[in-house]
């Protein structure tokens, strides 16, 4: 008996049960181009808790660079405010590596959870480094740097911060040799 797609989407647009997490876990193991393009939709469902699940779908699915956009849409948009880390988690399961001051960006200036979750792709992901990359990331520091309060949490990281740019100078400048 064929898994039921269109039923399985329709069971996770709906409010999800027990059943649905089951359904999921098939769908990102049958992961096919009809899997991807259902949970694409339902990044725009009206229910934050099916919007995270086809986020976790799409990252467990192979080949699922088509929905990095509009994951990276569905991470920026307004309404998923207090899901943004759940949905940010699902990175861990796309080629990120040419996203390096994205991932910084939210590193910087998101709330606490979407922070750690940044700060651990960018500490274990694979990325793209070039002197554009650094600049940029550089510009972001700078910007976020003169709009926080300068206390002693800001100072410790502050030596992180620069420790990391610093890192990334010194792997492009060993990668030239």
């Amino acid at each position: 008996m064929a898994f039921d797609i269109t039923a399985a989407v329709k069971e996770l647009s709906n409010e999800l049960t027990e059943s649905s997490f089951k359904t999921a876990e098939s769908l990102s193991k049958i992961g096919t181009e009809e899997v991807v393009d259902a949970m694409i939709g339902l990044l725009a469902h009206e229910s934050p808790d099916t919007r995270f699940i086809a986020a976790k779908i799409l990252g467990e699915i192979a080949d699922n660079s088509k929905a990095l956009l509009p994951l990276w849409e569905t991470i920026h948009n307004v309404e998923n405010k207090n899901i943004k880390g759940d949905l940010i988690s699902a990175l861990e399961g796309f080629d990120i590596s040419d996203h390096y001051v994205d991932i910084f960006k939210l590193f910087l200036f998101g709330s606490f959870k979407v922070s750690l979750i940044a700060e651990n792709l960018l500490d274990y992901k694979e990325f793209t480094i070039t002197p554009r990359v650094i600049k940029k990331a550089r510009k972001h520091w700078s910007h976020y740097a003169n709009n926080v309060k300068q206390d002693e949490a800001f100072e410790l990281q502050k030596s992180e911060i620069e420790r990391r740019l610093l890192e990334l100078n010194e792997y492009l400048e060993a990668s030239d040799d």
